[in-house]
């Protein structure tokens, strides 16, 4: 015969307050009557909250809403005492059968269900709450859900109570009490909320002191992140923080489950698998990556089962496993991998005395880092599998040692990282100093204003890719009045071309009196000898006193006459071989002629899409002046130095006035 009586929660037994033995302790009245009057409510909950025990409660496995009938004969039904989570099966149904004194001695009453499944409730056969969605199994992660109870539903007998569950993510997140058991509670709606944000409110320390410092890690990861990025070459800090980044919005997420946040529960798997995986491989590839040494093969298949069975617990909303497959199989493959994969430190740093000293204290960390790891999925191992004669070691207190120890070695890893990037920020800075000085004296080099015989105009357009740039020239005023143009272009960008050209320029110096082939054979013996291995183009035009116009070219693109190109001969680059010679050819502009000289920079320039500039519309604006045409293939997009150098001849009336 089953006892139908409700269980009562006892409050505490304590001594009887009264102001003689409060008297007695020296704590001031006005505290001690607060005090008082704060634990008066705590004893009247303890005493109107009801907790129907399982004795009162039968279930069974399966779907039929005919169960939900008070009339319902349940008497074949199992038990409520304590079924394993594989015997409740996706779908179970649970009936209680509640005294209805329980409901009148509250003014609001309502029901308290603690269950992590989606559900429907039910008094009398009427459905009075529901939570998730019973086809999907998926549901919110509030566990402690208050229901109102209609007064109007209660009848003078025994009332029956039943629950329609589905129950499909219930071994994925763990066998806990609220995904294996039910817990029914009556009483007054007020109180029963009262009592939800009071254990709430107990859980909020130990979850803050637990995922408030990992959460802050992700942020700092977030920080580090974007430092990082301006160095891709230093793939160490990179790793890190996404690293770091994903533990903190697996401990945000954890807070939010644990705080019990409406949160769905397949969202919370996703991002929990999504970012486990993130962080095993990560974690693993960071001690390489700070060394710079590529991950052995052997690491890669031990990865792939951690990432295979965090990704397999993702789809699990989609492609549900059997339980025993992942609790058999792939579970402990996936923790015994994980101990393997904590001894990646030990692996990238094995030979020490390689390892730069300006690393060597986030090797160490690290390492402790790793064996700290290896000790985690060891503990778990053993709890999952459990071995005789070995105790339980993972919930006691290799867990708490474990988050506390990772805690502090990732900070400060990231605080040794942060040190690293300041001094790379700082070495950048001064490299950037030194850059504007290059800077400074590439233009002392190749001003903007040139010295020009009477009867030409000459214009100037200089635009490096960078700050300095391989690009160079010269024009002025050799004896005898003649006027020398020299335009050039060392490949390659940056500092190591701008050096080249300025070779250059300081060597065409003391040359005056050569002509433009024999300045090309000069600076190609120059370049050669430099052994940069890289070359120069070049074109040497000289201007005599008649307007004669002699021109020498390296390799570099023809002039342009009044928009065509003009046909000259061209010998090779100057740096390749160190015997080559260069011929000269001869034109005679007329007045009112205009020379264009320019870089490959103009042609090459690139937009979006990828179209070049190109040979067309060069011709096109060749006639402008310096600066338009510049600009122009700037705008387009620039990708390489751009120069621009035009020379205009008087016209006959100029000349003449």
């Amino acid at each position: 015969m089953r006892d139908d009586s409700p269980q009562t929660v006892a409050p505490p037994k304590v001594a009887p307050i009264s102001w003689s033995s409060v008297a007695q302790v020296s704590l001031p009245a006005p505290l001690c009557a607060t005090l008082l009057i704060l634990a008066l409510p705590i004893a009247i909950c303890a005493q109107s909250i009801q907790t129907i025990p399982p004795r009162q409660c039968v279930w069974r496995a399966g779907d039929n809403p005919a169960w939900a009938a008070p009339s319902f004969d349940d008497s074949a039904w199992q038990p409520f005492s304590a079924p394993n989570s594989q015997s409740l099966g996706p779908h179970t149904w649970v009936r209680c059968h509640i005294d209805p004194v329980v409901f009148a001695q509250s003014e609001s009453p309502a029901v308290q269900i603690r269950l992590g499944a989606a559900y429907q409730v039910f008094l009398n056969g009427s459905l009075i709450a529901r939570k998730g969605n019973l086809r999907s199994g998926n549901f919110g992660l509030n566990l402690i859900r208050v229901f109102p109870v209609p007064r109007s539903l209660v009848t003078g007998g025994s009332n029956v109570l039943a629950l329609r569950i589905t129950r499909r993510y219930a071994d994925v997140i763990g066998l806990t009490a609220f995904f294996r058991l039910p817990q029914v509670r009556l009483g007054d709606r007020l109180i029963l909320s009262n009592d939800r944000a009071g254990l709430l409110a107990g859980q909020l320390p130990q979850n803050l002191l637990t995922c408030v410092p990992f959460t802050v890690i992700g942020i700092v990861g977030v920080v580090l992140l974007g430092f990082s990025l301006y160095d891709r070459t230093r793939m160490g800090p990179i790793v890190l923080s996404i690293c770091c980044i994903a533990v903190g919005i697996i401990f945000a997420n954890l807070l939010c489950g644990t705080m019990m946040a409406n949160e769905p529960i397949w969202l919370f798997l996703a991002v929990m698998s999504i970012t486990s995986t993130v962080s095993v491989g990560t974690q693993y590839w960071f001690p390489f990556a700070l060394i710079g040494r590529r991950i052995p093969l052997a690491f890669w298949l031990p990865i792939g089962f951690p990432i295979v069975f965090a990704l397999g617990t993702c789809c699990w909303f989609f492609v549900p496993l059997p339980v025993a497959l992942r609790l058999a199989a792939v579970l402990p493959a996936a923790n015994l991998s994980g101990v393997f994969l904590a001894s990646a430190p030990l692996a990238a740093f094995w030979r020490w005395s390689r390892v730069p000293s300006s690393i060597r204290p986030i090797a160490v960390l690290s390492l402790a880092w790793g064996t700290t790891q290896s000790l985690f999925f060891a503990a778990l191992a053993t709890e999952l599998v459990p071995i005789p004669g070995i105790p339980d070691i993972f919930s006691s207190w290799m867990l708490p040692a474990s988050t506390i120890t990772q805690f502090f070695v990732i900070a400060a890893i990231i605080v040794l990282n942060l040190r690293d990037q300041r001094q790379v920020a700082l070495h950048r800075a001064s490299l950037a100093g030194e850059m504007l000085a290059a800077q400074e004296i590439q233009r002392a080099l190749a001003p903007a204003s040139t010295d020009t015989l009477p009867g030409f105009h000459i214009g100037i357009a200089f635009m490096p890719a960078r700050e300095v740039g391989g690009d160079f020239y010269t024009c002025g005023i050799l004896p005898g009045d003649r006027q020398r143009i020299l335009l050039g272009d060392v490949s390659g960008k940056g500092a190591a071309a701008a050096m080249a050209a300025a070779v250059l320029l300081g060597a065409v110096q003391q040359h005056e009196h050569d002509s433009p082939a024999a300045v090309l054979k000069h600076l190609n013996r120059v370049l050669a000898g430099m052994r940069l291995g890289g070359f120069a183009t070049c074109l040497c035009a000289e201007i005599a006193a008649n307007g004669a116009l002699t021109l020498a070219n390296a390799g570099h693109l023809p002039p342009y006459r009044n928009g065509e190109e003009i046909q000259v001969d061209s010998g090779l680059p100057l740096g390749i071989a160190p015997d080559a010679t260069y011929t000269e050819s001869a034109i005679h502009p007329a007045p009112g002629d205009q020379l264009t000289f320019l870089s490959d920079g103009v042609v090459e320039a690139q937009n979006a899409q990828g179209e070049l500039f190109g040979f067309d519309r060069t011709r096109q604006i060749s006639t402008q002046s310096a600066q338009a045409i510049a600009h122009a293939a700037q705008s387009f997009g620039q990708q390489d130095d751009i120069t621009v150098l035009t020379l205009a001849f008087a016209s006959a009336e100029a000349l003449h006035a």
